[in-house]
């Protein structure tokens, strides 16, 4: 039997990812507290609490797999057949066209709306979340790596 205890811990869990926005790892700290001290009570708790922080987790390693790629993609495109000479302690970049600008400010605009995409993903997700949770429901985030099991 899911009480409404259960339910509101739940939702606070679930809505204390948005932490994020006021303290460093807030969205990792806060739903750790809470459900390491709810767990034990319920288990619908328990479950939410796992998958909460599952999907957090999952967002770190996906925001970590972009920058691993587009940091070496866009330093490639700086520095690629460009030559750099040293004139009286002066660093002077050679063959830096405009092509190469317009190439550098695409992928940055392109890594900007993946990380944006994700952010507004993980907003409308925790909400859904916890809607789903006030409800009763377990929910199951998409594409999450079960760290916790």
């Amino acid at each position: 039997m899911i009480t409404t205890a259960d339910k509101n811990a739940s939702i606070l869990l679930q809505i204390s990812t948005f932490t994020q926005y006021f303290f460093p790892l807030g969205n990792y700290i806060f739903p750790v507290l809470i459900w390491s001290m709810k767990r034990k009570d319920s288990e619908f708790i328990d479950r939410n609490g796992r998958a909460a922080i599952n999907f957090q987790l999952s967002l770190l390693v996906y925001f970590v797999g972009i920058l691993l790629i587009a940091i070496p993609v866009l330093l490639y495109n700086i520095f690629n057949n460009t030559s750099f000479t040293i004139n009286n302690c002066n660093w002077i970049a050679e063959e830096f066209t405009a092509g190469k600008i317009t190439t550098i400010v695409i992928i940055s605009v392109v890594i900007l709306l993946l990380f944006a995409a994700l952010k507004v993903i993980e907003f409308c997700l925790v909400i859904y979340a916890a809607v789903k949770n006030s409800n009763g429901e377990v929910y199951k985030y998409p594409l999450t790596i079960n760290f916790i099991k």
